[in-house]
């Protein structure tokens, strides 16, 4: 029998680019949508029906609870937590990682990272910058090409499997 399939997205971080990933994404029935960030005050007030969100003082340390295989989209308000979140994703089985950013950005992020312990092939496992430049820079921009992304993974995958999302 064919059967969707929902990929499991955590998102981390509830800024701009965070808000308007979640409002393209949550009705798309390909995801299954967890969304991170430090505090209930960083969320919106109303959020999309199906999303999950998650306030936690220690966002890194929830990474372990993500299901194996799972994608993630790093893009918070501060480059030490996405650094945070890098390190702790490399040491949990993920699917597809992203962080937002610059060139510049993921070569210091890839210094840091190699310097923690982490291999260049693990580190070259996640994606910076994500998006697709031609789009621009604005959030819902970023959004839509981070999206198109994400469904050229999903589907796939399913193709792989056999199955119809």
């Amino acid at each position: 029998p064919l059967k969707a399939v929902r990929m499991p997205l955590w998102i981390w971080g509830a800024g701009h680019v965070g808000r308007a990933l979640v409002d393209v994404l949550a009705p798309l029935p390909a995801f299954d949508i967890t969304w991170v960030d430090t505090g209930p005050s960083r969320f919106p007030a109303r959020i999309a029906d199906g999303v999950r969100a998650v306030p936690a003082t220690h966002p890194a340390l929830l990474a372990r609870h993500a299901p194996v295989g799972a994608a993630h989209l790093i893009l918070t308000y501060s480059h030490a937590l996405d650094l945070e979140l890098c390190n702790a994703l490399l040491s949990h089985d993920f699917g597809f990682a992203g962080l937002i950013g610059s060139k510049t950005k993921w070569a210091r992020f890839r210094a840091r990272l190699g310097a923690l312990g982490h291999r260049p092939a693990q580190i070259d496992r996640i994606t910076c910058p994500i998006g697709q430049k031609s789009l621009g820079k604005h959030p819902q921009a970023i959004a839509v090409g981070v999206a198109a992304g994400l469904l050229d993974i999903h589907n796939q995958k399913d193709q792989s499997k056999g199955r119809v999302a």
